[in-house]
């Protein structure tokens, strides 16, 4: 199952930068081991935003809830999911 996920960050602004550094470090490593896993294949920053677009591929609503809120950034995050289907006019199998 695909989806269409938007996370716009916001940090506290009184987060120490010590632990806001840790927190998105953990996020990268995250993130890159769920990409490499292919269950986020695509993601896609948000010009002039802390914020992306990312597509996951992921077997249930259920994987999708788990891995978003295992991310280390969930907790300053607002999210908004699409779930994607396969248009009938795509030229792709």
């Amino acid at each position: 199952m695909k989806y269409l996920v938007h996370m716009d960050v916001k940090l506290p602004v009184d987060l120490p930068a010590s632990e806001a550094a840790g927190i998105k470090a953990k996020e990268k490593a995250y993130s890159q081991e769920l990409q490499r896993s292919g269950k986020w294949p695509e993601i896609w920053r948000v010009v002039g935003e802390y914020a992306n677009y990312s597509i996951f591929d992921v077997g249930s609503n259920d994987e999708l809830h788990d891995i978003l809120q295992n991310l280390p950034l969930f907790p300053y995050m607002e999210i908004s999911v699409v779930p994607l289907a396969k248009h009938p006019s795509d030229v792709k199998d």
